[in-house]
């Protein structure tokens, strides 16, 4: 694995030969991840795996047109044959009046803040295999837990960097840690599974075996049994471990691209209030130790923190250098690479809290349905409509009863977001934060 130093000079050294070599313009793109696992199952070590990928992308602009190439091989021969490659792809691609890079005044300047990403820690296999054994041993400590899919825990690097042929050259490392379980509680065709798991970038920050353990093999027991679902238009609470794809969603329709291609069911409805007025979604780039923390977006411009949703309404949207262009708009930082063109993406969501509890926010529910597990992709991002399978729990006369599964929640995303009341339980665990969630007229079905 390059350091992020090396891997700049690398990143630089290709859009300085792509300009040698014809190209008007050119950005190259660094990343690499090494990642250690390993898994245990009924107290047994069951797989350990040890992976390291390294890639370099490079993308040239010749007039209005462009094109895009990778590779793995970090020869500088190689390189040199990837460049010219480059550029000849370019010279005969269709033309593109929204190419190009980022504008060169609204580039990020100046050193990269530390946002705290990396531990300085080193894959250790038996710490890895004790915190395996021991997430497992926890989960299948719970009364009721009868097997395992088991343990596991992972320990990752990763190496990001950006240049581009006029002026941008920046990177970051970080550090990431993670452990899971999944058991099965009951027998025969009445077994039910569930799971827990948390990650990190520091190891401090990651939530104990036993807490994660036990989290999985009391989800797992608490699904035995399940009944059949009412039916009909009923309140709809949402548990925050899965309330995050809701945001998503949002995240979806605002994005440049959708917006420019005409494929979002919000656009013509910037200046509505889609969200109650007390509704604040925001995004935070420069959280220390965030999930999905970054200085720069994948262009080279600045982020900075923004609410995304606030008094109700949307406060723009999320766009890159090409899908601003076509709008006739500014890019917002919030380009992504992976190579090749960019996309969109926030960093850390969260949905804010509000003002009652989980307990008291289903309190005048006589009869409603908690969700703990969404399943499908049913939702149309041009109309908004939203169906996916779920399973949870009924809700009556205010308070959480009997498993049920194999069950539907449909509406509207427009509607959904209309109806949305947050609880005030939030907590900081994932990349998207939101506190329990209910949404009032949903329709469920059973299966």
């Amino acid at each position: 694995m390059l350091t992020v130093a090396e891997a700049l000079d690398r990143a630089q050294m290709l859009c300085d030969a792509a300009t040698k070599a014809g190209a008007d313009a050119a950005d190259a793109l660094y990343y690499c991840n090494a990642a250690t696992s390993v898994s245990m199952r009924l107290g047994a070590l069951e797989d350990v795996e040890r992976s390291e990928g390294q890639d370099i992308s490079l993308r040239v602009f010749v007039g209005q047109r462009s094109a895009s190439v990778s590779t793995a091989d970090m020869d500088a021969g190689e390189l040199a044959k990837l460049v010219e490659r480059c550029v000849a792809m370019a010279r005969e691609a269709p033309e593109d009046p929204y190419a190009g890079l980022a504008p060169q005044d609204l580039l990020f300047k100046g050193p990269v803040p530390d946002l705290d990403l990396d531990d300085g820690s080193e894959a250790d296999p038996q710490a890895l295999r004790e915190a395996a054994l021991a997430v497992e041993e926890a989960a299948r400590a719970i009364a009721g837990v009868t097997n395992s899919e088991g343990g596991s825990a992972s320990h990752s690097r990763t190496r990001f960097a950006l240049a581009t042929s006029h002026g941008f050259a920046g990177g970051y490392g970080s550090s990431g840690h993670s452990v899971s379980a999944s058991v099965i509680a009951g027998e025969g065709a009445s077994m039910q599974r569930d799971y827990g798991w948390h990650s990190a970038h520091h190891l401090a920050d990651l939530e104990s075996t036993a807490e994660i353990g036990a989290r999985a093999g009391t989800r797992a027991v608490a699904r035995l049994n399940p009944g059949k679902a009412p039916v009909g238009k009923l309140p709809v609470v949402i548990d925050p471990r899965v309330g995050g794809s809701i945001v998503g969603h949002l995240l979806g329709a605002i994005a440049g691209p959708s917006i420019a291609r005409g494929t979002s069911f919000l656009l013509g409805k910037e200046e509505q209030a889609l969200f109650d007025s007390s509704i604040l979604i925001r995004d935070e780039p420069h959280r220390p130790r965030g999930l999905r923390s970054r200085a720069f977006d994948g262009e080279g411009l600045p982020t900075a923190a923004r609410d995304i949703v606030t008094g109700g309404k949307i406060t723009g949207w999320l766009l890159d250098t090409a899908s601003a262009k076509q709008l006739g708009l500014s890019p917002t930082g919030h380009a992504s690479r992976g190579g090749g063109a960019s996309g969109v993406s926030a960093s850390n969501l969260h949905l804010a809290a509000g003002s009652v509890s989980p307990v008291a926010l289903m309190a005048d529910i006589k009869e409603g349905i908690y969700v703990t597990e969404l399943i499908g992709q049913g939702v149309n991002p041009v109309t908004g409509d939203y169906s996916r399978g779920a399973s949870g729990f009924v809700i009556r006369d205010g308070a959480i009863a009997g498993p049920i599964a194999e069950f539907t929640i449909a509406g509207n995303l427009v509607d959904m977001f209309a109806a949305l009341v947050p609880a005030n339980d939030l907590e900081f665990r994932h990349a998207t934060n939101v506190p329990t969630l209910r949404i009032d007229g949903m329709t469920v079905a059973s299966a």
